[in-house]
């Protein structure tokens, strides 16, 4: 027993060493894989190969992304979506080997994508994949449900009319073939049948075809606004990595709030520790994981805004499903209509009598002779739906678009706990691709929060004394004097 457990720890030690090593192996690629898409101008054979390769695997990525999107999001043809694809990758491939910085913007846009700029590209998205999916499906039900109601019509008018031209036969077949002059059963009916067939028919056929091309203006706007959305939003995404590798090169204070590695190692060199033994409150650790009371304030109030929009999403959703259960219901009460068989048999008999008192005197009954007798029998059924007008099958709603959209609704929700991550991200990358201006952002952090401990020891030491800067001062005036 002792050798199965000792065997079983040594394979568990084993694997985990394996493992171990493993993960270290990829985490040392991957660092210098990043080290060598970070690098201006490659040190090496092997770190120019390396940058090529992953330039050229980003910008196949890119086309293939671009034309999976044209054509099954914004529905291009495909023609024109290859070209485009196969030119933004060619631009991008470009772009990214032989200029630097578009390297550190091609970075940049994707934690950006956690911030407020890529949520709403998330949120446009979603909701432009609703409107293309759901507001359709929703009009294409109602038309259903309008198609039932012309059918209906239709075949009670023409039921109706059918009954009406049986009776006026049966009333004709009533009438006595006797003298002129003679009166019998007659019906009539009141106004033209034709024309209100044809009037309740202009009227149903009007009310579907208003359906039907709202159907296609809903589509249209959808997919339009989606495009030119998406665009915007596209642009903007860019624009905002651009503005903020901007500001970070121009503007030393810019997102300068973060305790990294490089300032805990200019402070010791310098012997200033003691300027983080109470940081301020602005300063973040930009290792350490867990989120300020500001930050976590910050992402519990803009959860409420997109915990109504998942509402939202869940009523229209829903309203779908509604929709279409009722245009399915009525689709197969319609298809369940029976045909009502009706016989109308009508029996005339007509006799006279002659001195039809004579026999009463005696109590006996009258001798009928016989003068008309008369025997039809007339059959037609009465249809609720007309055979020529056909029933349209209600639309299943679709459940991989709304699947999606709630996705990507999640994931919106997500950056928001993850903006903060977001935003150190950007700043890690940032002073990856610029080592010199990272140096003088820490220099200049250093500064303000050396200015900062001065301050407040300033206001802590009573008036007359030296500080302790002052006191270090000294000897340099004294010299220079």
């Amino acid at each position: 027993m002792r050798a199965v457990w000792r065997t079983a720890e040594y394979l568990i030690r084993t694997g985990w060493r394996f493992w171990h090593v493993g993960l270290c192996k990829a985490l040392a690629l991957l660092q210098a894989a990043w080290v060598a898409f970070s690098q201006p101008v490659p040190a090496s054979c092997g770190q120019l190969l390396t940058q090529l390769l992953l330039c050229g695997s980003l910008a196949v990525a890119g086309a293939c992304l671009a034309h999976h999107w044209l054509v099954s999001s914004l529905f291009y043809p495909l023609g024109p979506s290859a070209t485009i694809a196969t030119v933004c990758g060619l631009l991008v491939f470009l772009g990214l080997g032989l200029v630097p910085p578009a390297r550190c913007l091609f970075a940049l846009s994707v934690p950006t994508l956690g911030t407020e700029q890529g949520r709403r590209l998330l949120l446009s998205w979603s909701t432009a994949t609703l409107a293309v999916t759901v507001v359709p499906n929703v009009l294409a039900n109602m038309g259903a449900a309008g198609q039932v109601l012309r059918c209906v019509t239709e075949g009670s008018l023409e039921s109706l009319l059918n009954t009406t031209h049986q009776l006026h036969t049966a009333s004709r077949a009533l009438s006595p073939s006797g003298p002129v002059g003679s009166q019998g059963l007659t019906f009539q009916v009141q106004g033209n049948g034709s024309v209100f067939r044809l009037h309740m028919l202009g009227v149903t056929q009007q009310v579907l075809e208003d359906f039907s091309g709202l159907e296609e203006l809903a589509q249209l706007a959808a997919l339009g606004t989606q495009r030119v959305v998406t665009g915007l939003f596209l642009l903007g995404l860019l624009v905002d990595s651009a503005w903020y590798l901007h500001c970070y090169l121009t503007d030393l204070g810019f997102d300068n709030i973060y305790a990294t590695r490089q300032l805990a190692h200019q402070l010791e060199e310098a012997r200033a520790t003691h300027l983080l033994a109470s940081p301020p409150a602005w300063l973040l650790r930009a290792t350490w994981p867990r989120l300020s009371q500001g930050e976590l304030l910050s992402c519990l109030l803009k959860l409420g805004p997109l915990t109504l929009l998942l509402m939202a999403t869940a009523m229209t959703v829903a309203t779908d499903h509604v929709v279409f259960l009722l245009a399915q219901a009525t689709v197969d009460w319609a298809q369940k209509l029976p045909i009502v068989p009706i016989t109308l048999t009508v029996k005339y008999d007509a006799a006279y009598t002659v001195l039809g008192f004579v026999p009463f005197l005696f109590n006996q009954p009258p001798l009928e002779n016989p003068f008309l007798s008369t025997h039809n029998s007339f059959q037609w059924e009465l249809r609720f739906t007309s055979p020529s007008c056909p029933l349209l099958p209600a639309q299943h709603p679709h459940l991989a678009a709304p699947l999606a959209a709630g996705v990507l609704q999640l994931v919106a929700c997500s950056t928001v706990l993850l903006e903060t991550y977001a935003r150190r991200l950007r700043h890690t990358i940032a002073a990856s691709f610029f080592t010199a201006q990272e140096a003088r952002r820490v220099h200049h952090l250093h500064a303000r929060l050396q200015r900062r401990y001065d301050k407040h020891r300033g206001q802590q030491l009573p008036l007359g004394t030296p500080s302790v800067s002052q006191h270090l001062d000294l000897p340099a005036s004294t010299q220079h004097r």
